[in-house]
């Protein structure tokens, strides 16, 4: 599917930026060109001591930021597929700045969107985020925003070869700002921070986000959402995998957080489409007649249906997670 194409990734030096390169390069070996985008230039010399161009001569490294909409311009020419993974993501800082949360999460979506229609891209696939889902938040709100102008962006490009799509889903185990980092570190001192005693979580593996992207990439028609099926896990038996002796400390729920994560609210349920490995959020009939037709076993899910990390009905053990555990000790 890469192979002879060239490829672009915003946010190429985060976590799903970095997994994504090692998987795609391991992939698919006659990859033509693939390009990591990022601002941080320390980040990128560092990764660029793993992913050299010496040894994958497909690589390179774009020093740029999605809010300059001229460097992304000059970035896209050429390119085949943008993966964009770029985004601010602190709960708490957006709330307290939140126009800087404005200027890349929906501004810079935009600078994309306009990029990639005015140059010969082919596909695109943002990454979202279950906060966007009946935002609590100003994050959630400049992710819910983005995924409507990818979205919209298929009524815009005209007669062009162009899919915009999104794949959507919660915190990534174990990515740098989640809670697994933060209690490996806290179990030093025998005492973790838990907010509430009912916090559940989705899991995905950053692999599984990886592979979802690529699935996606092949798949995609233009104007969906792709949500997996995923296990929940509870916070407090998350903290007794990490550390069973430590004591727990309940700090209380912070601004903008929520109890369970959230992929489908039950709004959006009339308009989700069951495949299997994923559910599909649709936003047309047409595109809904298009989607079974390609995935002949699909059905459509009820109307009542609602998918949180709270009601799930697959939860992990304490001991699936400290099995999960032993790839971050």
């Amino acid at each position: 599917m890469l192979n002879n194409k060239s490829i672009l990734i915003t946010g190429g030096t985060g976590t799903f930026g970095k997994k994504f390169i090692e998987i795609a390069l391991k992939k698919y070996p006659k990859i033509k060109k693939l390009v990591v985008f990022s601002r941080d230039e320390q980040k990128q010399h560092q990764m660029s001591q793993i992913f050299n161009e010496k040894k994958y001569p497909c690589i390179r490294y774009f020093l740029g930021d999605i809010r300059d909409y001229e460097r992304l311009n000059l970035a896209f020419q050429d390119m085949d597929i943008i993966v964009h993974s770029a985004a601010l993501k602190h709960v708490s800082a957006a709330e307290y700045n939140p126009f800087e949360f404005v200027k890349t999460n929906i501004m810079g979506s935009q600078n994309i969107v306009n990029a990639s229609i005015n140059n010969k891209v082919k596909n695109v696939i943002a990454l979202s985020t279950d906060k966007a889902v009946a935002p609590a938040n100003l994050y959630g709100a400049t992710k819910l925003c983005s995924d409507k102008i990818f979205l919209s962006a298929n009524n815009i490009k005209g007669n062009r070869a162009l899919k915009f799509s999104v794949v959507r889903y919660g915190n990534v185990f174990g990515s740098r700002g989640s809670v697994v980092p933060i209690f490996l570190e806290q179990r030093k001192k025998g005492k973790l921070t838990v907010t509430d005693k009912r916090m559940t979580r989705f899991n995905i593996t950053i692999e599984e986000s990886v592979n979802m992207v690529l699935w996606s990439l092949q798949n995609n028609l233009g104007g969906e959402i792709y949500i997996p099926k995923l296990p929940s896990y509870n916070i407090v038996d998350l903290a007794k995998a990490i550390s069973p002796k430590s004591k727990l400390t309940f700090t209380g729920i912070k601004i903008g957080e929520k109890l369970h994560e959230e992929l489908v609210f039950k709004n959006e349920s009339d308009f989700i489409l069951d495949i299997g490995k994923y559910y599909i959020q649709i936003q047309s009939k047409k595109l809904c007649d298009q989607l079974k037709k390609k995935f002949k076993k699909s059905k459509m899910v009820n109307g009542s249906f609602r998918y949180d990390s709270g009601s799930n009905n697959h939860f992990l053990t304490v001991k699936n997670l400290q099995n999960l555990i032993k790839n971050f000790k």
